[in-house]
């Protein structure tokens, strides 16, 4: 399973470790991914998403139909 949020498309990104030395080690910078579950009043079922802390915000604020209207029409998730 891959550290990819389903909303907002975030992925590991990388980076380096810095000593105090200045010796650079490469290193991943992972989302803050939550497996969640989520009512749709439309169709009227529960569906299960890993998404981000920001996605949470932003699920909170617009609603999980309008958030995963417009995650579909980016290609982020497919139901």
């Amino acid at each position: 399973m891959s550290r990819v949020c389903q909303i907002t498309g975030k992925r590991p990104q990388v980076g380096n470790n810095v000593s105090h030395a200045n010796n650079k080690t490469k290193r991943m910078f992972y989302p803050n991914l939550f497996k969640k579950r989520f009512y749709i009043p439309e169709e009227d079922k529960w569906v299960t998403l890993k998404v981000s802390s920001t996605a949470l915000k932003t699920i909170n604020k617009h609603g999980i139909s309008a958030v995963l209207k417009k995650a579909k029409q980016k290609g982020n998730i497919v139901l």
